[in-house]
């Protein structure tokens, strides 16, 4: 998993609240196995009309937002199901970091064992940053838990455990593999009749 330290980005402001699982990434495209793949039907109902064609009236689809990699929208977001391929479809899209009011708690737990940061702020301050222009880069500075746009700086909270993941790039088997010689000197002892 890549670490996430200090990070800039463009956003693009999507503040529609309890957008749920199944508008992230509807149930017809859950047949892959793999977490690649799916960034393309990211929104999917959103952004294509009928023919397939992109809908020039999605946010996502206008010029200005192409390079966003910070999705900043409404409350509730990420509610419904409990698919993790809410988070894959965000990240293989490209996103890195969410900012909203709220979260469902199973998708802000899908979100950071995948490496994509949820990142909950009042309402106010999410305004403040949807209002934020295209080619304005967004500051997110995990490990000293701020986020930094314009003249404006907001902290935010995070669990220290998911923090410490995050900021060293280790998802939950990485962060076993830190012991690989402790399991390694246990296996050795195992003995042979528990084999």
């Amino acid at each position: 998993m890549e670490a996430f330290t200090v990070y800039q980005g463009k956003s693009v402001p999507f503040m529609n609240d309890n957008i749920d699982t199944d508008q992230i990434i509807p149930k017809t495209y859950l047949k892959r196995i793999e977490k690649t793949g799916f960034g393309e039907f990211l929104f999917d109902d959103w952004r294509y009309l009928r023919d397939r064609s992109p809908n020039p009236e999605f946010v996502l689809n206008e010029p200005q937002y192409a390079e966003a990699t910070i999705l900043v929208t409404g409350d509730n977001f990420g509610s419904g199901s409990s698919r993790e391929h809410a988070a894959w479809s965000l990240m293989d899209y490209g996103f890195r970091a969410i900012i909203a009011e709220s979260y469902s708690d199973i998708f802000y737990m899908n979100a950071v064992k995948n490496g994509l940061l949820p990142i909950r702020l009042p309402k106010e301050e999410v305004k403040v940053l949807s209002e934020c222009s295209a080619n304005e880069a967004i500051e997110i500075d995990l490990v000293n838990q701020m986020v930094r746009a314009n003249d404006h700086v907001f902290s935010f909270e995070i669990d220290q455990m998911w923090k410490h993941r995050l900021v060293n790039g280790l998802d939950e088997i990485g962060e076993t593999l830190i012991e690989e010689e402790k399991i390694s000197a246990y296996e050795q002892n195992i003995p042979s009749y528990w084999q």
